[in-house]
């Protein structure tokens, strides 16, 4: 909701929150005003024109602070009489801010609050939500880590049951026993036959003669 106002001589388009700068007007800091000159309401698609002012309509505002406008320069000329004017000046302002905007029972002030609360609480429920997502999702994640740490402990391995200390012993004197009658057998099969290293007795070379005989014959 907006309207159209006139004060100082000039026309200013304003709604709720509006800070606009007007001529000078009698009113101290702080003081709240109403400016009945208004030549316009609009209200979504709905507005309302004056001729020349809307009737049941106003505008509340309320004053902030006087300033000083920016130095406007005036210079006058006066060609072939040797006349220069030069004037600066700076208009005093008054600036307001719009607090309400009001046609007939309809009021902008009281439409801008509920949309406030309207948009704080669904805000809030939106705040509320996100809480509760990030709760669960704390939670699970808590959950999850906790199946992992489980997940990675390692298995522990059976016991191997323990031997006896006779068979501990019997063993040594087994492995000793095992390996001289290995180191026999592998002795037996390397040493030669007697028989197969005895010469035969036919194959026996004849005697010589020695050369004694050989004189004798």
């Amino acid at each position: 909701m907006y309207a159209v106002i006139e004060t100082g001589g000039k026309q200013y388009r304003v709604e709720v929150g509006t800070e606009l700068e007007v001529e000078l007007i009698d009113a101290a800091p702080g003081q709240a005003i109403t400016l009945d000159r208004v030549l316009l309401v609009a209200d979504g698609d709905e507005s309302t024109i004056g001729r020349p002012l809307v009737a049941d309509a106003a505008v509340s505002a309320e004053v902030l602070r006087q300033i000083r406008g920016e130095k406007l320069i005036s210079f006058k000329y006066r060609p072939k009489a040797r006349s220069r004017v030069k004037k600066g000046h700076r208009q005093d302002l008054m600036v307001l801010r719009i607090t309400d905007v009001r046609l007939g029972s309809k009021s902008a002030a009281d439409a801008v609050r509920k949309a406030e609360a309207d948009a704080r609480s669904e805000r809030q429920r939106l705040e509320e939500a996100a809480a509760r997502q990030a709760a669960a999702d704390a939670e699970l994640a808590a959950k999850l880590a906790k199946s992992a740490a489980a997940e990675e402990k390692p298995k522990k391995a059976p016991a191997k049951p323990k031997a006896s200390a006779a068979a501990k012993t019997d063993e040594p004197a087994k492995k000793t026993t095992r390996a001289k009658a290995s180191a026999d057998k592998a002795g037996a099969a390397d040493k030669p036959d007697a028989a197969d290293d005895k010469p035969d007795a036919a194959e026996k070379p004849a005697p010589k003669k020695t050369t004694r005989a050989k004189k004798d014959e």
